[in-house]
């Protein structure tokens, strides 16, 4: 066998590997969804971990719309990025994203709460739900998934500048 005759195959798999591994880009409105997305989910496990149900609840209660919203994008993200596999993707995510979240409570162990539950009360006084989106970006929570931005390249150094921060 001729050496180069492997070499062919290995080369167009190599040069296609990176292709089939892209991330599809998130729009600012994506990015905005995926904060929220943290932020609800880390309120909730500190809802349970805290014994803070009723916190978690005012919090869904106040920014109903606006929580839904959110996660209408979020949907819109997953759909317009995977197309049949959007669903199975956005459920993952969820998933992926509680599971971050209790491991971080199970690692802080009895300072989780002391270090946590004043989310709530933070979050309770925003002054609206337009509000939820920068407040959830500048707190730099757990994110499961690496998200690249598809911002024109002066919005992207800004998007990578503040998620390199995290």
């Amino acid at each position: 066998m001729r050496p180069f005759a492997l070499l062919a195959p290995l080369a167009v798999a190599a040069l296609a590997a990176p292709l089939a591994m892209a991330q599809p880009c998130a729009r600012p409105a994506d990015l905005a969804a995926f904060d929220v997305a943290s932020l609800k989910s880390q309120l909730m496990v500190t809802a349970l971990m805290c014994n803070a149900r009723d916190g978690y609840n005012a919090f869904v209660l106040r920014f109903r719309t606006d929580l839904m919203a959110q996660e209408h994008a979020l949907q819109g993200y997953f759909a317009r990025s995977y197309g049949g596999g959007g669903q199975q993707r956005h459920d993952d995510y969820v998933t992926q994203l509680a599971n971050a979240h209790s491991q971080a409570a199970i690692r802080f162990g009895t300072s989780y709460c002391y270090r946590n539950v004043g989310l709530l009360g933070e979050v309770l006084s925003l002054p609206n739900g337009a509000s939820l989106a920068g407040y959830a970006g500048a707190k730099g929570l757990v994110q499961p998934v690496a998200l690249v931005s598809c911002a024109t390249p002066r919005e992207g150094s800004q998007v990578a500048q503040a998620r390199d921060r995290r």
